[in-house]
């Protein structure tokens, strides 16, 4: 069983930056691909924004968010990063960093959906005033 467990988060302007955190205990992060998501408002569904393969060599980024976020790992920490810049109010969201078992990205299909995942975080809020 592994442990997640995300820090980072907070209210910031629009136009600020955050960096996210997610790091695991119990298991090696390297034993995972890595994908974060997020939730607007309880009882919308969670959104993906990024994921990592577990090597890092491959990355996935939601189009909303492409070009202002980017998703990082450190195996030797057992962390994983959302760095997110130039943020603006819709990005407003608890964001929940989750592991999945599977080594690769295989597509869309898998690193893109919530369901895919063995394990979760509690996650982080983030708000952006604007």
């Amino acid at each position: 069983q592994v442990q997640l467990v995300e820090s980072g988060g907070g209210l910031v302007q629009a136009g600020d930056s955050l960096r996210l955190s997610c790091t695991t205990s119990g298991r090696p992060i390297s034993n995972y691909s890595m994908g974060w998501f997020r939730r607007g408002q309880p009882g919308e569904e969670l959104e993906f924004v990024a994921a990592i393969s577990r090597n890092g060599e491959t990355v996935a980024i939601e189009d909303s968010v492409k070009g202002r976020f980017t998703i990082s790992r450190d195996n030797t920490k057992n962390t994983v990063y959302l760095q997110m810049n130039n943020l603006k109010p819709e990005d407003t969201a608890k964001y929940s960093c989750a592991a999945d078992r599977r080594p690769y990205l295989y597509n869309r299909n898998t690193y893109a959906r919530p369901e895919e995942y063995d394990y979760w975080g509690q996650g982080t809020q983030v708000t952006v005033a604007s």
